[in-house]
């Protein structure tokens, strides 16, 4: 896989004034915003030309929606949608101050693409929903293509990038990559200290924690399995450090989400992931620095989580190249589509 920019996206780039979306004087900077070298990478999967329709999921600064503008050219048109009308409102100020036209910025759920005005060449998702949704898959020509990042587990964080063909009505990946953008919401968030989606029970004081279990089916409706096992992880019984090489974190999380089951995902402090096992009655995650947390040193979990490192250690630490993407419907949801799902 390359990830060098293509050229259209090089010379959109030079002809769009970065700052006046990310920095604009009147309205200040956003913190909605990605790293321009991951932005134009992804523009360059979504090989854009001239004239054609495209839907951008996730307006953010407007950076995009204007480098897609510029892509498209004057024969060509973008939809952008934000479930934010601030950024909505703002980037579609600042598209028409630079005298952009082929460009509109809509406030809606994301995840239910615009059918107004499909159907799209392509599509780009500058967010991560819960799956493909199927609204994106039918809206998009035959042919077409759609880049977003995908969940590759239920729970939060584990997403890798996609470019997927649409192909007698079907989505068909062609290639993933590493990546990452903020997970999908149903409103406006002022804060991303936890995850939107899959958190099954969260601590605000006297400092955020959370957890995610992939189990959370087998939890009853006042969620007491996930707060006692996110109890046990803040007050572990056992805790020891992982003796092997430091962790390469991208690989490991890729081969939890591959082969793990029963899946534990932690913020125990910020910024501090941790990712593991757990039952209703044992819990054992490895942070990114190697420190293993369990409830004692006999869990049962911590068993499985020392098998499960040994196992990525036997197989060489794998990185996203050894996986096999597959799409696998769920259409029983309510956002009806395909999960993606890696497999050795």
């Amino acid at each position: 896989m390359t990830t060098t920019e293509a050229p259209a996206v090089a010379q959109a780039a030079a002809r769009v004034p970065e700052r006046h979306y990310t920095h604009n004087e009147a309205r200040g900077a956003t913190i909605h915003r990605t790293n321009p070298t991951f932005v134009r990478r992804d523009l360059s999967f979504l090989d854009v030309e001239p004239g054609m329709r495209v839907l951008e999921i996730g307006t953010g600064s407007g950076l995009t929606g204007g480098l897609l503008a510029e892509l498209v050219g004057r024969t060509g048109s973008v939809v952008s949608l934000d479930i934010d009308p601030f950024l909505v409102r703002w980037a579609n100020h600042i598209h028409d101050a630079r005298g952009i036209g082929n460009i509109r910025c809509h406030a809606v759920n994301g995840t239910d693409g615009f059918p107004e005005k499909a159907p799209f060449h392509r599509l780009g998702a500058w967010c991560t929903p819960p799956r493909l949704p199927k609204a994106w898959v039918e809206q998009v020509n035959d042919g077409g293509l759609i880049v977003a990042t995908l969940p590759i587990a239920p729970v939060p964080n584990l997403v890798v990038g996609a470019t997927i063909r649409i192909t007698d009505g079907r989505p068909y990946v062609e290639r993933v990559f590493p990546g990452a953008y903020i997970e999908t919401a149903s409103s406006p968030r002022s804060t991303f200290a936890v995850p939107p989606r899959w958190v099954d029970w969260e601590n605000r004081v006297p400092a955020t924690s959370w957890i995610s279990v992939a189990w959370r089916d087998e939890d009853d409706w006042k969620n007491s399995a996930a707060h006692a096992t996110l109890d046990r992880l803040l007050d572990p019984g056992h805790t020891e450090q992982y003796q092997g090489e430091a962790i390469d974190w991208s690989s490991l999380r890729l081969w939890l989400a591959a082969t793990g089951t029963r899946l534990t995902m932690t913020e125990l402090t910020e910024d501090v992931p941790g990712l593991g096992h757990s039952t209703r009655h044992s819990v054992a995650v490895i942070q990114e620095d190697g420190t293993i947390l369990a409830d004692s040193a006999d869990s049962g979990s911590l068993t499985v989580l020392r098998g499960w490192l040994a196992a990525w250690e036997n197989a060489g630490r794998p990185g996203l190249d050894a996986y096999t993407p597959t799409l696998v419907p769920d259409m029983d949801t309510d956002v009806p589509g395909w999960d993606l799902r890696l497999s050795r």
